[in-house]
């Protein structure tokens, strides 16, 4: 193996997502739906899509809160 220029250029080596990795990036995500004011329970059957794209619109979340509290 060499040590050469390509290997020390970032975008032709990236680091290898890792489950552990994936698995702290999901709890996190779930944490701050728990904190934007959403079930626990309705957050745990989510699946793991469903919980990325609701934390890239907290706004969404925050309606969908106030909706079921009326």
């Amino acid at each position: 193996m060499g040590t050469g220029r390509t290997l020390r250029k970032e975008s032709h080596v990236r680091p290898c997502k890792t489950p552990a990795g994936k698995a702290r990036k999901n709890k996190a995500q779930r944490a701050r739906l728990v904190k934007l004011g959403m079930a626990e329970a309705d957050v745990k059957s989510m699946g793991d899509d469903d919980v990325r794209i609701l934390v890239q619109r907290p706004t969404v979340v925050k309606k969908l809160v106030a909706k079921k509290a009326k």
